[in-house]
């Protein structure tokens, strides 16, 4: 068949490559345009559009998918669309310009978490079993028929950047099995079944950890924030990035108060304590929490003021 893939991000790179080096023939790539990175905001490729130029492949960089984008997509002549963290809405005549539509990667086993985050959001929520999902793209947010799904036991302790990097090459298997089905006219796709929860693009202040919580339910939004948009705590207004965290040893530390104890510096909680293990205090690098702790001498610390 001839494939239109588009997508932006790095999570989206293993689908490419797996598609590229099929007996498929991917006619031409869509992702979003360069965007300014780093300190000095230089204009930067994604990293599809970097993985299409090195696989030699035509692309189409562009923010929406408009009247112009059509014409250009509809110029390569592909049966199938497909999908992948693109960021931005396929919708008609798009989205049935493709002889055979368009299907999408998706990072949960739908219809939980339809949406833009669906394993930061899987993560906050405590879910230890998420998974992929492909399905038929449709105008309603991430609600078509579902082609094939893997599930995916979430490692203790893993972020959410670590979660979607293995779900990435799931994903790509998953996609690649679907993708040949349709081009063998033997693929079938279900209707999904269950209850729909939603998982928006995630803000700054979804980062921020309440330690007034229990330990568990503050290192599940400490995984699900990780790396992006990045978990955090304030201490005289000034924000605390905390890199690396994971369960403390039980010790008497009041909830929101950070201690040294023994070699370990602990967070209380209202139900034990949270080792931080690498930080980054505003305007400065990131550090091992003990050499941090080091430069406060104080006994201990309210977070959260």
């Amino acid at each position: 068949m001839r494939i239109v893939f588009a997508g932006t991000p790095e999570p989206a790179l293993p689908s490419l490559r797996r598609l590229a080096a099929s007996g498929h023939h991917v006619v031409g790539v869509v992702t979003r345009r360069d965007a300014p990175l780093g300190r000095k905001r230089v204009l930067t490729p994604s990293p599809v559009a970097a993985l299409a130029d090195e696989l030699g492949l035509p692309v189409l960089k562009t923010d929406r998918l408009g009247d112009d984008a059509t014409a250009a997509i509809a110029s390569w002549r592909p049966d199938l669309g497909v999908i992948v963290a693109y960021g931005g809405l396929v919708r008609e005549p798009l989205l049935s310009h493709p002889a055979h539509g368009w299907i999408n990667l998706h990072f949960s086993l739908l219809p939980a978490w339809r949406g833009a985050a669906p394993v930061q959001r899987a993560l906050i929520a405590g879910d230890r079993v998420t998974g992929v999902s492909v399905f038929q793209l449709v105008p309603a947010l991430d609600a078509g028929d579902v082609f094939a799904e893997a599930r995916y036991d979430v490692p203790r302790g893993a972020t959410a950047g670590e979660v979607l990097r293995d779900l990435a090459e799931v994903g790509a298997d998953t996609l690649a099995g679907v993708v040949d089905a349709i081009a063998a006219g033997t693929a079938h796709a279900q209707p999904q079944r269950g209850e729909a929860s939603l998982a928006p693009k995630l803000a700054l202040a979804d980062g921020l950890l309440d330690f007034d919580l229990d330990a568990d339910d503050v290192l599940d939004r400490f995984r699900g924030t990780t790396p992006e948009p990045g978990a955090h705590t304030t201490i005289d207004g000034q924000r605390l990035k905390i890199l690396a965290a994971m369960r403390g040893p039980d010790a008497s530390v009041p909830p929101r108060t950070i201690r040294l104890v023994g070699k370990d510096v602990l967070v209380g909680t209202r139900a034990g304590t949270v080792l931080l293990r690498s930080v980054q205090p505003a305007g400065r690098g990131a550090m091992p929490a003990a050499d941090w702790w080091r430069g406060q001498r104080v006994e201990s610390i309210e977070v959260g003021s």
